[in-house]
């Protein structure tokens, strides 16, 4: 079911084809530098591809649009957090992953939504998909601009600490990068 869903989220929008399984695995490996337990990392396997799920009430005029969004379509958009979170509580196994769904537009200093929470009133499992599914989104062609290079984006996300993103959350995925192009295989981005 969890695929089935996963699935559906993307075939609305080509641009978002494999977001959801790109934006899971730059999670897990945050939540893994965290320490996370087994038990959390298995709800991050259903809160990362299901953090869009709200986008299926959104019209597709809207979600392919090529140019900017005029303020009444970036409120439609803005709903998909709460519209998925009632999609969720609709199937019991998925509840637990609703901090996913509902808040991972959230933002460090409070400017983002649903809700406008700030700090670590988001919890700690948004505020580490926020990150990912940001980057994830900068460095993949939309409807309304081209992908950024890697470097630009971790530029953007180093930009955004203490803003948009929790600074302890950047310190450790910029890590991640630094490490992993110490390997002799660099990482996919």
């Amino acid at each position: 079911m969890l695929s089935t869903l996963s699935r559906a989220i993307e075939a609305r929008d080509p641009y978002t084809r494999g977001h959801s399984a790109r934006v899971t695995a730059l999670a897990e490996s945050i939540a893994l530098r965290l320490g996370w337990s087994k038990e959390r990392l298995a709800l991050l396997h259903v809160g990362g591809p299901l953090h869009d799920i709200g986008k299926l009430a959104i019209s597709d005029e809207v979600l392919s649009k090529p140019g900017r969004l005029d303020e009444d379509e970036l409120a439609q958009i803005r709903e998909h957090p709460k519209l998925g979170a009632r999609l969720l509580l609709r199937v019991a196994p998925f509840r637990q992953a609703l901090p996913y769904v509902l808040y991972h537009h959230e933002r460090w200093d409070g400017a983002g939504y649903p809700s406008g929470r700030s700090g670590e009133e988001i919890p700690l499992e948004a505020r580490v998909l926020a990150v990912a599914d940001a980057f994830d989104a900068m460095t993949s062609d939309r409807p309304y601009r081209h992908a950024l290079s890697r470097d630009e984006a971790l530029a953007e996300v180093e930009r955004c600490s203490g803003t948009q993103f929790d600074p302890e959350i950047v310190r450790v995925f910029l890590e991640l990068f630094a490490e992993a192009e110490q390997l002799p295989a660099a990482a996919a981005y």
